[in-house]
């Protein structure tokens, strides 16, 4: 009777706000972040497809849950936007926004375009969920190593 009357309790303190119950205790929300871009491919900039997937930016999922990154977009300064597929990022895992052509999967995207879209000297890239809320930003300021961990 009183193991009956515990769980009621704990059901009702969970329902109204209290303590989760470990069964409703999920993992850390998904949490996609800008984890590096590369922004001037190794070589000449001559604007051949593999220089130009040589050329991008890559997304992890730092949270618990896998993210749906459907309509989610990334953008430089000069308002290039990339607006993902339907696909889904599992939770520790990066991918990868290729700014030539390809054929898209879990981890590799392609945006087809037929220049360059990250600036060597000077950009930013900024994150937005499909509803336009802005997420993160990553920028550069110099021509440095030709890459940025964000």
């Amino acid at each position: 009777m009183i193991g009956r009357a515990l769980v009621a309790l704990v059901c009702a303190a969970a329902l109204a706000g209290g303590t989760a119950l470990p069964a409703q205790a999920a993992a850390k929300p998904a949490k996609v972040r800008i984890y590096k871009v590369y922004y001037d491919s190794p070589g000449t900039d001559r604007g051949s497809n593999h220089s130009l997937n040589a050329e991008w930016v890559a997304l992890k999922n730092y949270g618990g849950r896998s993210a749906n990154l459907y309509q989610y977009s990334v953008r430089d300064r000069s308002n290039h936007i990339y607006r993902f597929p339907h696909v889904w990022l599992k939770p520790g895992h990066r991918i990868y926004v290729h700014t030539g052509s390809g054929t898209n999967n879990a981890t590799h995207v392609y945006q087809h375009r037929g220049w360059y879209v990250w600036n060597n000297t000077s950009d930013g890239v900024t994150l937005r969920t499909r509803y336009g809320t802005k997420t993160d930003t990553c920028s550069w300021s110099h021509r440095g190593r030709g890459y940025r961990y964000c």
